[in-house]
């Protein structure tokens, strides 16, 4: 399997490579606790319309090294870094899910010339939270309370956030519940401490500034429906921070549009990338 290394600590990360080696490059990033399964309707068709897919599992995910330490953003954003170096990827679009828009943004804030334009689908940035500048967002305590239960039981965890994480009880497209099942699989996938370790950055996750700063083009897809990273407090937030940034939303879609509407999406990505 191709593995390379971080450059912080050099754990061993996994990742795949799909498609023809001189296609424009696509880099996904996974949300949390998932790992590169999570794209397989897009990487798939995307790398046989003749991009260049790749995506790899963050550290205690998937099959990757199962670590204690490297969860801070720097490090995370690291790895997304040393991914691209270990490939030397040009001209890459960057897509990233959930908690990997996080890692997206950092990346750029850090070292960001190999990305050309960048998509944030369902993410979590710029952060849910409340703080200085963000007086509409959640109780960090409230946060803290809701890592609890994860804390407390994965399993229940994930199968009761399920329905909701892709808006099955609203109408439009929507997953079987076979797919459901094997999408909760592939959450345990990560160990507990890299869950616990993403999501205690949350209650203070506040990327304002950085996303103010982003130079290259932008398009931030979410769901209207996403109960994990409400639209309001997330993506809307975050297209009207980024200069330029445009803003794609999926009426009754929730946090798993990346299947349920994955031909829109797909449509989006390929349309995006030829940019």
């Amino acid at each position: 399997m191709p593995y390379f290394e971080s450059t912080t600590d050099h754990t061993r990360l996994h990742f795949v490579d799909y498609g023809p080696a001189s296609g424009p490059a696509i880099v996904f990033v996974n949300g949390s606790y998932f790992s590169t399964e999570m794209w397989e309707y897009q990487m798939l068709p995307l790398a046989a319309e003749g991009f260049r897919c790749v995506a790899f599992d963050r550290r205690g995910h998937g099959r990757s090294e199962d670590v204690w330490g490297g969860f801070d953003l720097d490090t995370l954003a690291g790895d997304l870094g040393a991914l691209l170096d270990h490939l030397d990827l040009r001209d890459v679009t960057l897509v990233g899910h959930s908690f990997g828009t996080v890692e997206v943004v950092r990346h750029l804030t850090l070292s960001g010339e190999r990305a050309a334009r960048v998509v944030l689908v369902g993410g979590v940035a710029p952060g849910p939270a409340r703080s200085s500048d963000h007086a509409e967002g959640l109780d960090p305590e409230l946060i803290r309370a809701f890592n609890e239960t994860f804390r407390q039981d994965r399993a229940k965890f994930f199968a009761d956030g399920a329905d909701a994480f892709f808006a099955r009880h609203l109408p439009g497209p929507t997953v079987s519940d076979a797919y459901v099942a094997h999408m909760v699989d592939l959450c345990h996938g990560a160990t507990a401490r890299a869950g616990t370790a993403l999501n205690d950055l949350l209650p203070s996750l506040n990327l304002v500034p950085e996303l103010a700063k982003i130079d290259c083009p932008v398009l931030v897809v979410h769901g209207s429906a996403d109960a994990a990273a409400p639209l309001h407090l997330t993506g809307r937030r975050a297209a009207a921070l980024i200069p330029g940034a445009a803003l794609h939303v999926y009426e009754n879609a929730g946090h798993g549009l990346f299947a349920t509407h994955a031909d829109r999406l797909n449509e989006d990505l390929r349309t995006f990338a030829r940019t």
